[in-house]
């Protein structure tokens, strides 16, 4: 499974940003799939995970603010950010599972300035 990772970028507090993420390779093997981030000097967090039916799970922090999304069809998952702060700044990566193992993404930035 390959994952090609696009839609960060720099914006102000506030404003909105779209992931896309596309699947390629084994993708009838892909069940859940998902987004995470890495901010500088942190350890890597769950922002948003979808299964295959489309249930969704949150992190906390992002509640309500994002929206994690996915075309079965199109092989891709999308994540609509909303209201975006400064702490949500990081690296974003997708995954997706496959056959007991995680992949990722190669990694978008998203910046939230001030």
């Amino acid at each position: 499974v390959q994952l090609q990772a696009s839609g960060g970028g720099l914006v102000q507090t506030g404003e909105s940003l779209r992931l896309s993420c596309a699947a390629t390779g084994d993708i009838e093997s892909i069940n859940g799939m998902g987004w995470y981030r890495q901010a500088p000097g942190k350890q890597r967090e769950l922002v948003a995970t979808i299964t295959s039916g489309s249930s969704a799970n949150y992190a906390d922090s992002v509640k309500g603010r994002f929206t994690i999304s996915r075309d079965n069809a199109k092989n891709t998952v999308d994540l609509q950010m909303i209201g975006l702060k400064p702490e949500d700044t990081a690296v974003y990566y997708c995954s997706a599972r496959s056959r007991g193992y995680l992949y990722w993404g190669q990694g978008t930035q998203v910046t939230v300035s001030s």
